[in-house]
């Protein structure tokens, strides 16, 4: 993990809120955002800021997210979703989030980022598998 990683730094990127974005199951008039898909989003723009500040062989994971989605975005509209860091504590990254259609704020909240060594996380999930099926867990 770089120096360069600090509070205040912040990212925006900006999605159009295609068909796969949408909830269905209000049908076809009520296309809507969806809030898994908005966290998807929260996800990527945040982990897209903490790239630049990681190490050759690093990156992060989510660990938790709290936020309101609290107005409904139609398809095809534009949101900015905006990832600004609020604190680093070693190498767990909290970052503050608010996202922005065309008209309105639509979420707010934090969103919390883990940076990991990816040679180590990969050992650690192979011994995690190996473990699983010494114990009798279907193999995937």
């Amino acid at each position: 993990m770089k120096e360069t990683l600090r509070p205040g730094l912040s990212r925006t990127e900006t999605r159009i809120v295609d068909r796969p974005r949408t909830i269905d199951f209000m049908g076809e008039d009520l296309r809507i955002y969806g809030t898994p898909e908005l966290l998807r989003d929260i996800e990527f723009t945040s982990r897209n800021l903490l790239l630049a500040h990681c190490d050759v062989g690093e990156d992060s994971v989510g660990v938790s997210a709290a936020f309101d989605h609290s107005a409904a975005t139609p398809l095809g509209m534009e949101v900015r979703i905006t990832a600004t860091i609020a604190g680093v504590e070693g190498r767990r990254v909290v970052l503050d989030i608010v996202a922005f259609d065309a008209i309105e704020e639509i979420a707010r909240g934090q969103h919390t980022r883990f940076i990991v060594d990816m040679a180590k996380s990969k050992q650690r999930l192979a011994a995690k598998i190996a473990k699983a099926q010494a114990a009798g867990a279907p193999e995937r």
